[in-house]
Order: C-alpha cells, then structure tokens, then sequence
C-alpha cells in the first residue's frame, strides 16, 4: 500500500505541476491581449527578450536550414528519381519541413540556447531576492517577468520558422538543381510548393509554433521562479526546465499532428 501510495502522490505532483502551468498559460494568453498589462516596462522587457531569442539567433536557423534543406533534397532526390517523381520535390519539402521538422528544431534550438538562459534568470532573480523587490515596488511580477518572456518566445519561435522554412526551401531547390531534379523554373517550383500547402498546414505551423514557444517560456518561468534559498537550485531548475519543454514539445507536436492529418 506505501508503494502504491507513493506513486499516487507521484502522479498528483505531476498533475499539479501540469495543472499549474497550463494556469499560467491561460493567464499569459488572457492578459497579452489586453493593451493594460503592456505598460512601458513590460515592452521593453519584450523587445529584449526579442532581441535575444529571435534576432541574434537568426544567423544559426539561417545556417541549419540551409544544411537540413540540402539533406532533405539529397534524400528525397535519391528516392524521387528511382520512382520517377522528382518533379514533386516541391511537395516533399512542404511535407518534411512545413510540417515537422521546422518548428521542432527551431523549438529545439529555443530550448537549448534561450528557454535555459531564462530559467537560469528567473532562478537567479528569486534567489537574489530581486522578485520580492518588484512586488514591494509595485511592479507585478507576472506582468514584468513572466508576461514579455513567454510572448517574446513565442513570437520568436514563429519568426524563425518562417526563416527557417524560406531558408531550407532556397537552398533545397538549388541543391535540387545541381543534383539534376526536374525542378523546372523557378517560379514553377514556387507555385508547387503553395500548391502543396493546405489550409491544416498554416494551423499546423501556428499551434507548433505559437503554442510550443509560449508553453517553453511558461515552464521556463515558472521553473526558475520555484527556486528556493539555495544556489545549487538554480542549475537544476534550468535542467528540469529543458527537460519538461522538449517533453511538453513532443506531446504538443504529436497531438497537432494527430488532430490535423488524420
């Protein structure tokens, strides 16, 4: 009985942490639309979170999309030509890239250079006692913290998507090209890769997008912010913080994909 006891308080700490952030991002996706909660603290916490996490990234989702749109062109070209559909490479690369493996390595990349970095800062922040002085200065630290980070990382997340998905296009038909695939003109090539894109794909996009990069920054947030007196907290704050944005970024993209394809 302690054993099952044991895993039933396990399991109740699970649904609580789970029940706790999904609070919080209800909250952060109720105030972002109400101009009050963006006063001019909160706006330029925002743009530096922007600045961060979406344009001093954008040279590396520049540099991975171009190798991941030569990879996937190599691949396909090799299976397209023995059965003889290389001119649907336009297709292939919306159904690789837009669907899949664009907001999950951008989402990844997020993760593991900003998601971190924004534990590690609310973790320092708390220990520090510098939350307790905002509250008693009157700034609400859901507005000032939590609030601008999470948007910023979402905003940040569908920006670099759409980078990456231009980027790996650009260089998947030229590499197409030089690998001798019938991609045709250019302007041909463009208007395959629209016709392949339906209506379940720009959903598909936003919710792994939006979604995981909000759902990234709140358990961030939140994490760094469940620091408590001691320093050796903050480093596993940051490690269970990654650990639980990669796991609630998997769920997300398999339940998008569940309920947009099937």
């Amino acid at each position: 009985m302690s054993f099952l006891g044991h895993m039933g308080e396990g399991w109740m700490d699970k649904i609580r942490r789970w029940r706790h952030i999904a609070a919080v991002m209800g909250a952060v996706f109720a105030a972002a639309a109400q101009p009050r909660y963006w006063p001019r603290t909160t706006r330029n916490v925002f743009a530096r979170q922007l600045l961060f996490t979406a344009v001093e990234a954008t040279r590396f989702i520049a540099l991975v999309a171009f190798m991941v749109g030569i990879s996937v062109v190599v691949q396909f070209q090799y299976w397209l030509t023995k059965l003889g559909q290389s001119h649907l490479l336009g297709p292939a690369l919306v159904m690789v890239v837009v669907r899949e493996l664009g907001p999950l390595l951008v989402n990844f990349i997020v993760i593991g250079r900003s998601g971190t970095a924004m534990a590690i800062e609310m973790g320092s922040m708390k220990l520090s006692g510098e939350v307790r002085v905002l509250d008693a200065q009157g700034l609400d630290p859901f507005t000032y913290l939590v609030l601008p980070r999470v948007a910023g990382a979402a905003v940040s997340v569908f920006c670099l998507t759409m980078v990456f998905i231009v980027v790996s296009f650009i260089s998947g038909y030229f590499s197409g090209v030089l690998l001798g695939a019938s991609t045709g003109h250019p302007r041909l090539f463009i208007q395959s890769v629209f016709q392949a894109v339906a209506k379940a794909d720009v959903f598909n996009v936003l919710v792994k997008t939006v979604v995981s990069g909000a759902m990234t920054g709140v358990i961030c947030c939140t994490e760094g912010l469940s620091v408590g007196a001691a320093a050796t907290e903050v480093p596993q704050a940051a490690s269970r913080a990654v650990v639980r944005s990669v796991a609630a970024l998997f769920v997300i993209s398999a339940l998008v994909s569940l309920l947009t394809y099937l």
